[in-house]
């Protein structure tokens, strides 16, 4: 699933061009973070993340050299010893998100230094979050969970992952009539991210 961390991806799996620091992510041994798009079959769509945050480069990865999986709620209660805005607000807010009933996870560079051990987070790092809905949250819901994500020691970006794509927490909790809807082939706009095929009256 999207934001999934894969071990195993192999230096012959990138393509002749590829940069370099594609090259050194790998060969140290680097997680890939799943993205949502379509794959040849035996493959799975990848990601590979460099040391600067515009160092994001699409790959694909075949689904038999995974050596190891970690999925964002795996993440949830892993402790790190730095002292980071990012660190401070998932420690704020894991007892409120253990308590909301819904099943949640750390991605983002966050995630990916909890999983990996990899330095990824820096004082300015946001906090990326997922949220699992397979049922409709509330637009008053959403309200209330982005004012107490703001209560957090730094900016905290939460994605909506519906049984049909994922929609921005923060979208979804404004005023605009259609959000936003990501999946593996398209992102459209629409009135209701767990019922996309819903049209307007």
């Amino acid at each position: 699933m999207a934001h999934d961390l894969l071990w195993g991806m192999t230096l012959q799996q990138l393509p002749a061009d590829a940069p370099a620091w594609v090259v050194e992510s790998i060969s140290a041994g680097q997680p890939v973070v799943v993205r949502r798009a379509v794959s040849a079959a035996g493959q799975v769509a990848v990601g590979v993340r460099g040391r600067l945050r515009e160092q994001r480069y699409a790959a694909s990865m075949a689904i038999t050299s995974v050596s190891r999986r970690v999925q964002p709620e795996q993440l949830r209660h892993v402790d790190i010893d730095r002292d980071l805005p990012a660190v401070r607000a998932l420690k704020q807010l894991r007892p409120m998100l253990d308590g909301c009933g819904w099943k949640w996870g750390v991605s983002g560079s966050a995630g990916f230094e909890l999983a990996s051990g990899f330095s990824a987070l820096h004082e300015g790092s946001d906090l990326d979050l997922i949220l699992r809905t397979p049922q409709s949250l509330s637009r008053a819901q959403a309200r209330e969970l982005v004012t107490r994500l703001d209560a957090a020691a730094c900016v905290v970006d939460m994605q909506l992952q519906t049984p049909f794509g994922a929609v921005a927490l923060r979208e979804w909790a404004g005023s605009s009539s259609r959000v936003l809807l990501k999946n593996a082939t398209e992102a459209s706009l629409v009135f209701d991210p767990w019922n996309p095929q819903e049209q307007a009256a």
